[in-house]
Order: C-alpha cells, then sequence, then structure tokens
C-alpha cells in the first residue's frame, strides 16, 4: 500500500507524539530499570498564573486583607499551618503533608524583569532563560541532552499529555508526551501505523519524509515498551476519577514497575482568574488535592515516598490587590510546593513575600527559579546543572 505524504502528515495523536519521540528510547528495551532508591522527580506545572496568595495565605497580614476585601480568605476558613500562615481551605491534603514533615514551601520564586505575557512567561520557566533571552530548548530536554550523549544506558523525561511542552525539548534529545499508555499501545498497532513501519527502510542520505518513517518506527517500539512496563506494577489504589487523578496514577503505576524514567512532567489549569477567582481556584485546588494526596499514600504504601520530589510550578502570580471583576491579574512572583521524604528544609523554607515593600502592586522576588532548577539537577538528578542551565547557580538547601 501507498502511503501519501499528506495522509501521513494527517495521522492523529500518534503521529503528533512521534515528531517528539527521543531517539534513544528503544535503548531500553534491553536497558535495566531504575531499582527502588534511584530518585524521580515529578513536576506539576499550574498553567495560567496561580494565586499564590490565595494558595498560602497571609492570615495576620492586615494589608492582605485590605488589598483583597471581598477575596481575601478568612482566617478562620484558612488551614493553619503555623500562627501566621494558613492554606487554601481546599488544600486538606498539603496541610497534613505540611504537618508530616513530607512538604516545603518556597515563597517569593521568580526572576528579574518579569514578563506578564503567559506566554513569554512560560517560556521563560521552560526554557529557563533569562527575560531578555530566547531558548528552543528546554531544561529538562537539555538534561535529557547531557545525560544520554552517547551514554549505554540514557536516562528518559515522559510528559503526561498529548502534547510535548518545551520543557522537554532538548537539542538533540526530546521527551514523549502521551495521556495514557494503553491507548498509545493500541494506536500504535493499528494496521495503517502497522503498514508505514514496514515500508520503512534505513537510508543513509536521509530525506524528511524517510526521517517520519523512521521515528514513526521508534515510536512503535516505544508505545510497546511502555505498555508493558505499565502492567509490570499498577497501582491498586483509589485516585479521584479526573484528569489528573488518573495521570497521577499512570504516573504511579510507571514508577512502581521501574521503568527507566527519571522525570514526569503533568499540567493542570487554567488558574487564570481575572474574573470569578474564588470558584476557579477552589474547583481547581480540589482536583489538584484529592489527587496529590492519593499519590503521596499511593507512594507511602509502595515504600517509593523517599525517591520522589514533586513540585509545583506556576508562570507568575497575580497582583497583590483584587480587581474589580472578583479576581486578581497577572503578577510576578509565586510560592511553590515541594512535597517527597527527601527533603531536608520542610515547612516554610524562607519568608513570607513582605507586602509592605511592592514593585508597583506587585511582589518582588527573593528566589530566583533557576536555583531550584539547578539544585533539582544536582542535588536530586545527579546531573551537571550549570552546562545544562548555561550558567553556575547557586543551589537551595532544601535537598
Amino acid at each position: 500500500m501507498l502511503i501519501k505524504r499528506r495522509e501521513f502528515l494527517q495521522v492523529g495523536s500518534l503521529a503528533t507524539a512521534s515528531f517528539f519521540v527521543p531517539k534513544f528510547l528503544k535503548a531500553f528495551e534491553t536497558g535495566q530499570a531504575v531499582p527502588p532508591g534511584d530518585k524521580v522527580a515529578v513536576i506539576l506545572q499550574l498553567s495560567g498564573g496561580n494565586d499564590g496568595l490565595n494558595t498560602v495565605i497571609p492570615v495576620r497580614n492586615d494589608i492582605y486583607y485590605k488589598s483583597r476585601p471581598k477575596l481575601g480568605i478568612e482566617k478562620t476558613k484558612a488551614l493553619s499551618i503555623t500562627d501566621e500562615v494558613g492554606l487554601h481551605p481546599e488544600l486538606t491534603a498539603f496541610a497534613d503533608a505540611f504537618h508530616n514533615g513530607d512538604l516545603g514551601i518556597l515563597n517569593s520564586v521568580g526572576y528579574p524583569n518579569p514578563d506578564r505575557s503567559h506566554f513569554r512567561s512560560m517560556d521563560i520557566w521552560q526554557t529557563a532563560s533569562t527575560s531578555n533571552e530566547y531558548l528552543s530548548s528546554g531544561w529538562i530536554g537539555r538534561y535529557l541532552d547531557a545525560q544520554c550523549n552517547g551514554c549505554g544506558k540514557p536516562t528518559q523525561a515522559l510528559e503526561i499529555d498529548d502534547i510535548l511542552s518545551l520543557a522537554l525539548k532538548g537539542e538533540e534529545m526530546n521527551g514523549l508526551a502521551f495521556k495514557d499508555p494503553k491507548r498509545l499501545f493500541g494506536t500504535s498497532n493499528e494496521i495503517f501505523f502497522k503498514d508505514i513501519s514496514s515500508q520503512h527502510t534505513d537510508h543513509h542520505d536521509e530525506k524528511p519524509v524517510d526521517y517520519l518513517y523512521k521515528t514513526m518506527a521508534e515510536t512503535l517500539s516505544s508505545a510497546d515498551y511502555i505498555f508493558k512496563q505499565s502492567k509490570l506494577h499498577p497501582s491498586s489504589a483509589e485516585y479521584p476519577n479526573t484528569n489528573l487523578g488518573r495521570d497521577l496514577k499512570t504516573i504511579a503505576s510507571l514508577i512502581y514497575s521501574d521503568i527507566n524514567t527519571k522525570v514526569y512532567y503533568v499540567s493542570l489549569g487554567s488558574f487564570d482568574t481575572h474574573i470569578n477567582q474564588q470558584m476557579q481556584q477552589q474547583r481547581l485546588f480540589k482536583e489538584m488535592n484529592d489527587a496529590v494526596g492519593s499519590f503521596i499514600k499511593d507512594l507511602k504504601t509502595n515504600n517509593r515516598f523517599n525517591d520522589v520530589l514533586f513540585f509545583t510550578f506556576s508562570e507568575f502570580g497575580r497582583r497583590v490587590s483584587q480587581n474589580a471583576s472578583g479576581g486578581t491579574d497577572h503578577g510576578t512572583a509565586n510560592n511553590m510546593f515541594l512535597i517527597g521524604g527527601g527533603l531536608k528544609q520542610k515547612g516554610i523554607i524562607n519568608a513570607m513575600p513582605d507586602l509592605n515593600d511592592l514593585d508597583e502592586g506587585d511582589l518582588k522576588y527573593k528566589v530566583d527559579f533557576k536555583n531550584m532548577y539547578a539544585t533539582v539537577l544536582n542535588k536530586w538528578l545527579n546531573a551537571d546543572d550549570e552546562k545544562i542551565l548555561g550558567k553556575k547557580f547557586d543551589q537551595l538547601k532544601f535537598l
């Protein structure tokens, strides 16, 4: 059967994923698995710019309540974690993790000369660039480049989504994006894709269409491997029947299978709460809280909690003052949650934002997010952070 180029390019989700599959994935078919004790990072992107002040709440700060007469969360409703600080009422699992010594909160994280555009600021976070620097590769993708270049047992990054984020695209290597191992496997075994794979032969002088055939073949192989690994030790824990609940259960099952994956990436949103913030953030936080709570319990039950570093980020926070539409507009610095059994600093790691010292109504950043990345790369993933980030950043002490 002759496949037309246009038909090939229109194939659906598997073809989309195949453009981003790393060439080294087939090496995992004979590679050794990651045993318990090896470190895994799970990253949750809060897309849209989460309001950090209504997440980690300064319950004794009069400026907070004066700036948010209708939107501020009352002290009696916040989940108390210290005398001065509370969490959003929906974040019960995070409050439990705080009291159990499993959670750290990093405040005022951002970067110099912040950009309030969703797309630009997300690019900055995902590429680990400066605000006036434009990079085409992501920090996790460059981690793959550094770790997998010429090595016999390469590492891997997976995104639980239909589209691969810039964060996982390297200069030479890329992560792989998919929503469900079974669906990826089922799609890859359709006759159409098998026909494509069987028609491909290697060429020394590779043309663009030849490259697509080759990439598709590698995707078929990878889909088969990931699906087989995911069935080895599927999580038996109960998770909420939500997108994030299903995604974290998939990640847990892959961790228990000992698939050779070091970084998992997943997203939740949109947190772009210009209007009706209270209901939208409450709904998203309930989904996040219930899914993450199940994930923590699952990891502990299976004795893998010490092997996993889970952390959240958002492209920016919101302005200190509420707007006239029951919401908040784009801001700057924000907080990050860190969860895991390997944390060396727990609780509130650094000072809460200083609401007496604002930059035209916005929070001032105190911690560059690239210091956080450098810490994770060096201390958790055992990688050359300076090579990956292009500069030496001081590392933090939470690991």
